[in-house]
């Protein structure tokens, strides 16, 4: 299983210089990815955001920076509001990312946990799901063929044309983000594409359906479900002791998930609700490099996921505390999972 991390690059929203505040976050994150690099994990995921809470609304001109500056770890956007964007575009600017990481970079697109983007870019919210759908398929077509011909309801028709550069990996990997819509997981195993499930709420078991219907779906389609990629995405950190992790952790957590709230009507949340939500059957992955470990291992078990991403760098968690967490996920963390996943492999 690949094991990686994600992030939407938040900074202060009421920061009252922003572009010193955004420079300050991505010269951090270009650190943290680095890091992350040179402690041997897998992935590092980047998502689009279009409001004062995050930087990263161009992750592919981030993660060109961070392709000349990593070895081995995969790139990603985590996720690409597809919608609201240009599937030419969007291949384009991964495509030429891929090609200075060596082959590194994957793109993952998603309809987008936030609406921001469809009114600055001049879309109607009434075609959400069309969008979506249409520029999905636009994508697909630009992965498998040099040169486009196709035509839909969203834009106007590409008659015969090349899109360039093309990338070093062929096809270059896509997937597709959810975060719990049943219809969306099926068209995913209806395509034939790998599913990121976010989970950052309830009780990560219930989510297991999510997956059966994914597989069920691409078997029905004709596509062989063992040959699909999964991955869970959650929100956790990792610190020296189980204690001191939640400690650190909750208070930005708590700035981030009350924020939404008073946007989408939740209520504010505690300290009892957090702690509940780091137990064993919750869905926060806080505490110490054994602790966290043995939760990644249990939800393999429910969920056979290839890939687990951790969000760590969330709302205003101190820059030295997420470095802290990154080197412990790599070189604690990390080891524990492959042990014990590679033990239940050959005891099977």
């Amino acid at each position: 299983m690949e094991l990686g991390l994600y992030t939407f690059a938040d900074v202060d929203p009421n920061a009252p210089n922003k572009g010193a505040e955004a420079k300050r976050r991505v010269d951090e994150l270009l650190a943290e990815i680095r890091l992350a690099d040179e402690v041997g994990l897998d992935v590092f995921g980047l998502g689009e955001h279009h409001r004062p809470d995050y930087m990263a609304s161009s992750p592919a001109t981030i993660l060109a920076a961070a392709a000349v500056q990593t070895k081995n770890i995969r790139l990603t956007s985590a996720v690409s509001v597809l919608s609201s964007d240009d599937p030419v575009r969007v291949f384009q600017q991964y495509a030429t990312v891929d090609l200075l990481s060596n082959g590194r970079v994957e793109m993952m697109a998603g309809r987008g946990s936030f609406i921001e983007s469809f009114p600055l870019f001049g879309y109607d919210l009434e075609d959400y799901d069309l969008l979506f759908a249409e520029k999905l398929q636009l994508l697909m077509e630009i992965r498998e063929n040099e040169v486009v011909t196709w035509d839909g309801q969203t834009r106007k028709p590409i008659q015969g044309r090349g899109v360039y550069p093309r990338p070093l990996q062929d096809p270059l990997p896509l997937w597709i983000a959810i975060g719990g819509t049943p219809q969306s997981a099926a068209r995913a195993g209806y395509l034939g594409l790998p599913l990121a499930l976010a989970i950052i709420g309830g009780e990560p078991h219930r989510f297991a359906p999510m997956f059966d219907l994914y597989r069920q779906s691409a078997a029905k389609a004709g596509v062989d479900p063992s040959t699909l990629k999964t991955s869970i995405n959650v929100h956790g950190f990792i610190h020296d002791t189980t204690q001191s992790a939640a400690d650190i952790f909750y208070a930005p957590q708590a700035v981030v998930m009350d924020r939404i709230g008073r946007e989408r009507g939740w209520g504010p949340t505690n300290r009892a609700q957090f702690d509940a939500s780091r137990s064993p059957r919750g869905a926060l992955f806080v505490g110490d490099p054994e602790a966290v470990a043995e939760k990644i291992v249990a939800i393999h078990g429910i969920f056979k996921n290839d890939r687990f991403l951790m969000q760590m760098a969330i709302g205003p968690m101190p820059h030295v505390e997420i470095m802290r967490g990154i080197e412990l996920y790599g070189t604690k963390v990390a080891p524990l999972v492959r042990k014990a996943l590679t033990e239940k492999a050959s005891a099977a």
